[in-house]
This record gives structure tokens, sequence and C-alpha cells, in this order.
């Protein structure tokens, strides 16, 4: 099954380091991040998975809940977030699926035979409060994760559902954005967009981030 972005992330219960879990309930109201794992032990995923604990914070203020996967089991789990732990010097705060039955792993799409056909690749999924998926990134197994720019699509994601704004490259947030083509009304625009904007073609107009 391939996952495009639209699509409802499919829901599914499976046993965790932190117990069972039902995903859609799990998620409630909140943006959620899944990501997957080769494997426990494995040191790429070792620093991606104490840099995400590290992110609590800045995952709060986008009330966003992570939780990663693995084919390994909840005892497996369990040691390797004692490894990560004491490597990374952060603690662990967010549940690890133990995907043994591989069920999730089929369900996203995660085990590529032109990879390896046991081990997950390394993908993300970006899911947001109506558990449409709105980002997919896969890496390969060589290359970490680099969680600044999945941070800087979801304040994009956010500020985009909320504005009629696009982002352009290399976007960050605070900067400007992007009117929509759509968007062609003067009165709304004026009323949308008080700071003004400025026109490099009648197609890119820029104007300063509005508010959140």
């Amino acid at each position: 099954m391939s996952i495009r972005l639209g699509d409802i992330a499919p829901d599914f219960e499976q046993d965790s380091s932190e117990g069972p879990i039902r995903f859609h309930e799990w998620l409630g109201s909140q943006w959620g991040i899944l990501f997957s794992h080769p494997a426990d032990f494995t040191p790429v995923c070792t620093t991606e998975l104490g840099f995400t604990a590290k992110l609590k914070d800045e995952f709060a203020k986008r009330n966003v809940k992570a939780i990663a996967l693995s084919v390994d089991p909840v005892d497996s789990h369990l040691k390797w977030i004692g490894d990560i732990n004491e490597t990374q010097n952060t603690a662990v705060n967010f549940p690890i699926l133990a995907d043994a039955d591989r069920k999730v792993s089929e369900l996203y799409d995660l085990i590529h035979p032109n990879a390896n056909d046991t081990l997950t690749v390394r993908s993300l999924f970006v899911i947001d409060p109506n558990k449409k998926v709105r980002l997919t990134i896969t890496y390969p197994a060589s290359t970490g994760r680099n969680f600044h720019e999945i941070l800087r699509v979801i304040d994009s994601l956010q500020l985009t559902d909320s504005h009629k704004v696009a982002t352009p490259a290399n976007w960050q947030d605070g900067d400007e954005v992007v009117i929509v083509p759509s968007l062609k009304d003067e009165d709304e625009i004026k009323q949308r967009f008080p700071k003004g904007y400025r026109a490099v073609k009648p197609y890119l107009r820029l104007t300063p981030q509005p508010n959140k």
C-alpha cells in the first residue's frame, strides 16, 4: 500500500515501549510524527531518537506528538532506550512501536524489498489533527534525518492552513510569505495582509508573515 499526501493515515493497534497504542486514539486532536527505524541498537537511529527526545518542548509548542517504530520487540526497545539515554544525554519521552509482526510496517509501506526484505526503511510521516498525511520523507539508511527541516515544514503547514499563503524556498519562521495566486480581491488582500505586499511579478506577491 502506497500512502500519498492527503490520505487518511491508517489506524492500527500495536504494542510499544509505553504499552499498547491505538494510533488514532493516541493522536487525539494533535499533530503527529510517525517515523521508522531499520532496527534497534543501530548507530544513526540512536542519535535520531536522542535528538527527538531533546525536541520535546519544540514539539509541544506546535501541538505535535512523536512516535517511532522498529520491528524489534518491546524488551529490546527498553534496553535500547537505556543506551539512547546514556549516549545522547537525554531521556526518551515518546513511545517506540514494537512492530514484530510487521503490521504497521506493511500498512505504511515501510519495508522495501529492493532495500531489505526484513528491515524498515527510514521513513517519516507528518499527520495533522484530521488524521491526514501532510508530509512523507524517506531517507536511505546511511543518512540521519534533519529534524530542523521537519519542524520547519510543520511551521509552514500550520501557518498555511490558517492563512491564504504559501512559503517560498528556504523559508524560516518569521520570513516573508507568498500570497496564494488564487487570492485576487484587493479588498480581501488588504484585510488579510494589513502590512501590505510587494509584487515581484503579478503571480509572485510577498508579504510579511501573518501571526499564526
